[in-house]
């Protein structure tokens, strides 16, 4: 080896880990002075679905990480990742029963409320963007509750003022089926779009000062409450339609009509939705075990659970799982960023509510200062990058503050749906 490529490898070495520092140090600034707001972590309902009753007493400190399976969050880590506040999902299957969803969603509200009163030198919960900063500036986390699905509410506007009265921030208008009142993007539509019961949703919404989330919804849908809405929206969980061409995330149009109204993209971290490449191999994943075996009429091993697993196995080795990177996720929100605008996108990372499959350097809460780094080292300045941290969702909480306190004298919504 040359003089000259030895001096050349030693400098690289030796400058390599300044500029790391130097992106630690300017990610550290920048949240130290605006919280880190994630719009949607799964963390309460992971827990009630793992632990049972010892959800409510279980050590949440530290040690998740070492659990079998994993989870994605503890207090620890969400301190390493300095999380300054955190929408908490309160999600329930949407296949059940509407009043059985509302029973476990308020269970779900619940225990985010015990977990703050059991932690309160960690969290305290917020309801306000000024409660968020000045949670932020006394050290704790805010903890924001938001509804994962229209059917939560079971078509009563009475139940959506509940929720809100105990906390919730916002209401994702469906999750994965379409609703007597709104389609989703991940079944088949019924209604294109929203239903007039639905818009009286969105605007009772805007009354109460909740965020209408529209991860979820299918197009129509996004379009629909765009339109009606008063209020900025948020999507707390999704992804650009034109990186990866899943229908769960924002093509080029919606994301244009998201910056007229003055919302936010929340980008997220979910493989499915972050590569196009992955969502191609779990869909053929998926129709392999559907080969394999589909009682009780159809499959190669038909009836033979262990023939099937030995196969789909052999599968697995042969078909391995596409990579998936820290990368991409900042790809996503390059492109929400160059589409429609820095002032519109932020970080939904759907922790502890995808399975232990995430993307290469993210992969918990204790990761987020790595991809703000990546942004920076793409040329993203520290106030863009505060803005993506948790100063836009700030942004559009206070406008939607704004927008209630303007509809103080509007009466409460009394739309119901039509009788089938």
């Amino acid at each position: 080896m040359s003089r000259h490529i030895l001096l050349a490898v030693m400098l690289a070495a030796i400058a390599t880990p300044a500029v790391a520092d130097r992106y630690d140090d300017r990610v550290a600034k920048v949240l130290r002075a605006t919280p880190l707001i994630d719009g949607h972590n799964d963390w309460p309902e992971t827990l009630r679905d793992r632990e049972g009753e010892k959800r409510w007493t279980i050590d949440l400190a530290a040690g998740l990480d070492r659990v079998s399976p994993r989870y994605d969050t503890d207090i620890a880590r969400l301190r390493a990742g300095g999380v300054g506040g955190q929408f908490w999902s309160v999600y329930v299957d949407a296949a059940l029963p509407g009043l059985e969803q509302v029973k476990q969603t308020l269970e779900q509200i619940d225990l985010v409320h015990q977990i703050v009163a059991r932690y309160p030198k960690d969290f305290a919960i917020a309801h306000t963007a000024a409660d968020v900063r000045r949670i932020h500036a006394a050290g704790r986390i805010a903890s924001l509750i938001g509804v994962e699905g229209g059917g939560q509410i079971d078509a009563s506007l009475s139940v959506l003022r509940a929720y809100h009265a105990m906390g919730a921030g916002y209401l994702t208008l469906t999750h994965s089926r379409t609703i007597d009142w709104a389609d989703s993007a991940t079944d088949d539509p019924r209604h294109g779009g929203l239903t007039p019961f639905g818009e009286a949703v969105v605007g009772e919404l805007n009354r109460l000062g909740m965020l209408v989330d529209l991860s979820h919804v299918s197009e129509d849908t996004m379009r629909d409450a765009l339109r009606v809405t008063k209020a900025p929206v948020i999507f707390s969980h999704s992804g650009a339609r034109s990186v990866n061409d899943h229908p769960r995330n924002v093509s080029d149009d919606v994301l244009r009509l998201v910056a007229a109204n003055g919302g936010v993209v929340m980008v997220d971290f979910a493989p499915v939705y972050v590569s196009d490449a992955y969502r191609r191999w779990s869909a053929e994943k998926a129709a392999e075990a559907t080969r394999l075996n589909a009682p009780p009429f159809g499959g190669l091993y038909i009836g033979q659970p262990k023939a099937a697993a030995a196969a789909m196995q052999t599968w697995l080795e042969q078909h391995p799982a596409p990579r998936v990177t820290l990368a991409q996720v900042a790809d996503h929100i390059v492109h929400v960023a160059k589409v429609a605008g820095v002032d519109h996108v932020g970080i939904g990372s759907d922790f502890d509510g995808v399975g232990s499959v995430l993307p290469e350097g993210l992969r918990d809460v204790s990761t987020y200062p790595a991809l703000l780094a990546e942004l920076m080292r793409r040329g993203w300045s520290d106030g863009d990058v505060a803005k993506l941290a948790g100063g836009n969702v700030l942004r559009v909480m206070t406008a939607a503050e704004r927008v209630s306190a303007d509809m103080a004298g509007a009466l409460p919504a009394t739309a119901t749906m039509p009788a089938k």
